[in-house]
């Protein structure tokens, strides 16, 4: 499967890719503290591609990689629809603490980004991790 890089580790902006290229979605308070992006070709519940987090060192936006499996999801709901995001790790730190401390803190500021931008009250909800190959 080939995933795409849509925002790099670090980034305070989340992109979406289009037909034009990569536009930003939203400026978020919280930066990434992994890569961002999307497996090429596939649909998720929420109408879009399915996610993935990529963890290890910062990834240019538009780069890809390629994997036959993932090494665990993050069970998500975005805007009261499923929203999980693969896992996959290439190298140095993982915390499992850390990315559930992101993604609740994440889940929070989704829900006032709703809110204060859609003018609309929605479920936004960090539901665990599992792993699966992680070495």
């Amino acid at each position: 499967m080939k995933i795409v890089i849509e925002t790099p580790k670090y980034s305070f902006s989340k992109y979406r890719k289009t037909e034009n290229g990569y536009e930003r979605a939203f400026f978020s308070l919280l930066p990434t503290i992994f890569n961002y992006g999307f497996i090429e070709g596939t649909t998720s519940p929420d109408g879009m591609e399915e996610d993935v987090v990529v963890l290890g060192p910062r990834l240019p936006r538009g780069s890809t990689l390629e994997r036959e499996s993932f090494d665990g999801v993050v069970k998500f709901l975005d805007d009261s629809i499923r929203d999980d995001k693969k896992l996959v790790y290439i190298s140095g730190f993982c915390s499992p603490v850390l990315l559930a401390f992101y993604f609740r803190l994440y889940a929070l500021f989704k829900v006032f980004l709703y809110a204060f931008r859609d003018g609309k009250i929605t479920k936004c909800r960090f539901e665990g991790i599992t792993f699966e190959n992680l070495n």
